[in-house]
């Protein structure tokens, strides 16, 4: 995989960033900072475009010298997808991006004391944090009748933390305001240092629910870095595995979208579909979530003549199983009133935000990196890619019951060509080059996951940036509440099924 960079002063980073969107199809994929005072004398501020090329990025990097003063321009004026990593680059590493129309904190809350960043490389991360009490500013609508409802971080089920606060009259929803960021996990910073075999066990929980994927994109990350070539084998197993991963996501998801309404028939047969498919993963690689296959270089382990031949007769009992529960959705008129036109996220909004996976898909984003930035053994496979345009709740349900035949056909595929590839299983990779950096991506049953990965001269980890499908889909979640009913978010929040931990790696 190709990267193509460009050099610029921080003070031309605008210009730059913004010559580069307006040519790439979806815009700004990530942006992040790196102290590379080491070996630039500066920190380095990386913004990742698709390109025009299938197989390769275009970057542009900002050098920020050392010696201050510690600022660029705001990208966000012109590219509104950067607001999120702009936020986070103050918080992380003290550069403050100029003209940011809101910059207040996004990942350090009101506990963490000014002036410590802890991704600088002079943060040592065993020393003792004393506690500060700092404001955390929120965003209110303001007028007669208006009050607020505030929502978490602690909640009722057992889910992430999270705390929202709804501005309403009555009980339409003026404005939501999101404060997340509370697991502070610091995997970015754990990995410095190590070698990536042994950081790979961390890198595969990032998700607890995508660990194909993000093993899928580090390995991809090294690899490129490395120049290794995976066998045949390799490339056709971690399909399967990928697909069988979008394939439980995409059952469970569509059934719990159901509990946002109490619609507990299609939540109870989403669950049983699901746990069948786990039970076929367990079968696959020895695990629920398919976590032990994807290693640098290959996969961990075969799958036999026999395990495909059973994956098979599985797919054999679960389509008319999935139509049966899909015709439970379809056949409910007070279902489809809930799910039609709520929620609503307008196609401009979703490209403006770099929106990725259905929830882009579903407001008319014709963007999946499986076809389009192609990896692995995609891009010789058939397949379609399903998008709808209405942008709401429906739309992002119907988005992945169309993707759930797509995901049986990928699967049908890659067990037809695992018959005819050789038995070799991964390839030694062999050590990176000094301060090189390479990128990964795969597309995830939530979107694109995105890894990049900088080396340094003893074969260890310099810096490792993560941009999960859920981080450039929250901000999205603030565009499609309001105007809609309380009642309804929590349907609104489960279309978009987004992961709270995700966003602190």
């Amino acid at each position: 995989m190709m990267i193509k960079t460009f050099v610029v002063k921080a003070e031309n980073l605008r210009a730059a960033a913004n010559a580069c969107a307006s040519r790439s199809r979806h815009g700004l994929l990530a942006m992040f900072a790196c102290d590379e005072r080491i070996s630039t004398g500066s920190y380095a501020i990386y913004c990742l475009f698709d390109g025009r090329k299938p197989d390769g990025l275009v970057t542009v990097k900002g050098l920020v010298p050392a010696e201050g003063p510690l600022e660029f321009p705001s990208l966000t004026p012109v590219i509104p997808a950067a607001a999120w990593y702009e936020r986070e680059i103050f918080d992380m590493f003290g550069i403050k991006p100029t003209d940011h129309p809101e910059l207040r904190p996004l990942v350090l809350h009101e506990n963490w004391p000014s002036g410590l960043h802890p991704l600088r490389k002079d943060f040592d991360p065993a020393r003792e944090v004393p506690e500060a009490d700092k404001p955390f500013p929120m965003l209110h609508a303001h007028g007669e009748g208006v009050f607020e409802v505030p929502v978490g971080p602690i909640h009722a089920g057992i889910i992430e933390p999270g705390h929202f606060r709804f501005s309403q009259a009555g009980e339409t929803i003026l404005r939501l305001d999101a404060k997340l960021f509370f697991t502070h996990r610091g995997i970015e910073k754990a990995v410095e240092g190590l070698t990536p075999d042994e950081a790979f066990p961390m890198v595969e929980r990032i998700c607890g629910v995508c660990s194909v994927s993000h093993a899928l994109s580090f390995s991809q990350a090294l690899e490129g870095l490395t120049g290794t070539s995976i066998p045949e084998r390799a490339k056709w197993i971690r399909v399967l595995t990928a697909e069988l991963e979008r394939l439980y996501n995409h059952v469970g998801d569509i059934g719990n979208l159901s509990a946002g309404m109490g619609f507990q028939v299609a939540v109870s047969n989403g669950a049983r579909l699901k746990e069948s498919l786990l039970r076929l993963n367990e079968a696959v690689t020895g695990n629920r979530y398919l976590r032990g296959m994807v290693v640098p270089g290959g996969v961990a382990m075969d799958v036999t003549g026999k395990l495909c031949r059973e994956i098979g007769a599985a797919l054999e009992r679960f389509e008319p199983d999935f139509a049966s529960l899909v015709g439970l959705m379809r056949e409910n008129d007070a279902f489809l009133n809930r799910v039609d036109t709520t929620g609503i996220v307008p196609f401009a909004a979703a490209r403006d935000l770099g929106v990725v996976g259905p929830a882009a898909r579903a407001s008319g984003v014709d963007w999946d990196m499986r076809r389009d930035k192609p990896y692995g053994g995609y891009g010789e496979l058939d397949f379609a890619v399903p998008v709808r345009h209405s942008g709401d709740v429906a739309a992002r349900l119907w988005v992945r019951v169309d993707e759930v035949p797509q995901t049986v056909r990928l699967i049908r595929q890659a067990l037809e060509r695992l018959g005819a590839a050789g038995p070799e299983l991964a390839a030694a990779v062999p050590p990176a080059p000094a301060w090189g950096a390479g990128a990964g991506w795969s597309e995830s049953a939530r979107g694109a996951n995105l890894h990049w990965l900088m080396m340094d001269d003893d074969n260890r980890i310099w810096r490792y940036f993560v941009r999960s499908a859920s981080y450039p889909n929250w901000p999205a979640l603030t565009v499609a509440a309001p105007g809609n009913i309380i009642p309804d978010f929590p349907l609104i929040n489960k279309s978009f099924e987004l992961c709270y931990a995700c966003l602190d790696r």
